[in-house]
């Protein structure tokens, strides 16, 4: 969820317990191995456990991360831009489809959380064309590489908390990929996100964030937690277009999320 554009979202801290210092950032690979050292005890104390400490140890620098962080485009876009690279039209003509295929789905979601179906059929459009491409990049050394570098230090060290509690809970693999910033599944959820607001839809006994159903229940988990107010607009100066701004923090990007929305479900 952040990324591409997607950097994109605002989303919740997490406040380590019992954390003493805060491992060294740095803006280059060359400390990046005795950071893993340092963090690897904050880890430890935050809770994660054997599983999570050694996909750390496995964690690389993650250099395409670091490029695709400092060459971030679509804050520079006209709204008109962005909806032509991003592909609105087709979004939306797809998207019409699906819900045609499934409105019971859609309904039994909106009916639980209150979210329409546009709102989610669009994110998910925009993130992963509908699932056909969730990333290349490993999840954790992303990440991790983010939390390590000291652009944004803070914000992704929570994250990268959260990816090692995923893998502990083996939702994901320090082999698992997912988008440059570390997203990962079909709407893209930051792994502090994905351990906070995550549902098992499908009632296997995991949150499967490749599956469907559950990345489409937890966006609209996400969202009513985010104070979704049922039946009530989203366009900008709506009441839910706030909640649109919690999923990500690019104007242009919450803007083509309404406009799509409202076109699917119109």
């Amino acid at each position: 969820m952040l990324t591409s554009i997607r950097m994109i979202c605002v989303t919740a801290m997490f406040v380590l317990p019992g954390t003493a210092k805060a491992a060294q950032c740095g803006n280059t690979s060359a400390g990046f191995e005795a950071w893993k050292s340092e963090f690897a005890k904050e880890a430890r104390k935050a809770g994660v456990k054997r599983r999570g400490l050694e996909a750390l140890e496995q964690v690389h620098y993650a250099t395409r991360t670091i490029a695709a962080d400092r060459n971030q485009k679509s804050f520079k876009y006209t709204l008109e831009k962005f909806l032509q690279v991003r592909g609105a039209d087709t979004i939306v003509a797809q998207g019409r489809r699906r819900k045609a295929r499934n409105p019971s789905f859609y309904a039994a979601l909106e009916k639980k959380y209150g979210v329409p179906a546009g709102i989610l059929i669009s994110i998910h459009g925009m993130e992963t064309a509908f699932g056909s491409f969730m990333g290349d990049s490993q999840i954790v050394s992303a990440i991790t590489t983010l939390a390590y570098d000291c652009r944004r230090s803070e914000f992704f060290v929570p994250h990268a908390i959260g990816a090692l509690k995923l893998v502990d809970q083996g939702a994901i693999t320090s082999a698992t990929l997912g988008a440059k910033h570390g997203e990962l599944g079909h709407t893209q959820f930051l792994p502090g996100n994905a351990l906070k607001f995550g549902v098992d839809a499908t009632g296997d006994g995991r949150v499967n964030f490749y599956d469907e159903t559950d990345a489409l229940a937890s966006t609209a988990n996400y969202l009513r937690r985010k104070g979704w107010k049922k039946r009530k607009g989203y366009q900008p100066g709506q009441p839910n277009f706030v909640v649109i701004k919690q999923w990500n923090a690019a104007g242009v990007y919450q803007k083509a999320i309404a406009i799509m929305a409202a076109r699917i479900d119109g």
